[in-house]
């Protein structure tokens, strides 16, 4: 029995020391959570684990400077003709001898009732385009027809027809007393838009009967 003491003695000794060692690297190192993979510092990784960035493409990036530059250089081109167009002697002449008769032809007609005749029909213009390119061209769509070349014209006229009278406005403001009679620019405007509802009513009339002639000329398939 008292041979047996050392031994156990010592075999407690070196169990405790075990535990000892134990709980001592435990509180070294810190406890990874369950499940997570082990870290490891970014400059420890290799080189072809990190993603690579998308490189810059540099076509994609000369696209819009080459457009500016063609816009740039489109522009200074027109400028450089209209430059040489206004210092040539020949072009300002003949600029001049087209409007020579349209001045000579403005000063003929300035008085109020040119004015108020003018007024009138450019009214009548912006009342009958407006009408067809909203009712008409609904009425012959609902007929199953539409004609875009028709629209086109019909746009177009609503524009001369609305630039037509702010011209006019501000010609008859400067040369006649058109603008200053209320009377007279009441009794033009009237004029006009009767005279407008009754182009629209023709223009739509011939509308429908060109859809009708359309579908009577196509051959009827016999059963």
């Amino acid at each position: 029995m008292s041979s047996n003491r050392p031994n156990l003695r010592s075999c407690w000794l070196l169990a405790v020391m075990l535990l000892v060692s134990r709980e001592t690297w435990a509180q070294e190192l810190p406890e990874a959570a369950p499940g997570a993979a082990p870290t490891v510092p970014a400059n420890q990784v290799p080189a072809d684990l990190v993603p690579a960035q998308p490189a810059e493409n540099p076509e994609t990036e000369k696209v819009p400077a080459a457009a500016d530059e063609l816009v740039d250089d489109a522009q200074s081109t027109v400028e450089d003709i209209a430059r040489k167009i206004d210092t040539n002697e020949t072009a300002r002449e003949v600029a001049a001898g087209i409007l020579q008769p349209i001045y000579q032809l403005a000063e003929s007609l300035a008085f109020p009732a040119f004015h108020w005749l003018a007024f009138a029909l450019m009214a009548a213009g912006v009342v009958s385009f407006s009408f067809q390119l909203v009712l008409g061209k609904l009425v012959v769509l609902m007929k199953g027809s539409i004609n875009l070349r028709e629209i086109f014209s019909d746009a177009v006229g609503l524009v001369i027809s609305a630039v037509g009278l702010v011209l006019t406005t501000q010609a008859s403001a400067e040369n006649s007393t058109f603008t200053q009679s209320a009377a007279a620019v009441l009794s033009a405007a009237a004029a006009g838009a009767v005279l407008g509802l009754c182009l629209y009513r023709w223009g739509q009339a011939q509308e429908i009967n060109a859809v009708r002639g359309q579908r009577s000329a196509k051959p009827k398939h016999r059963s």
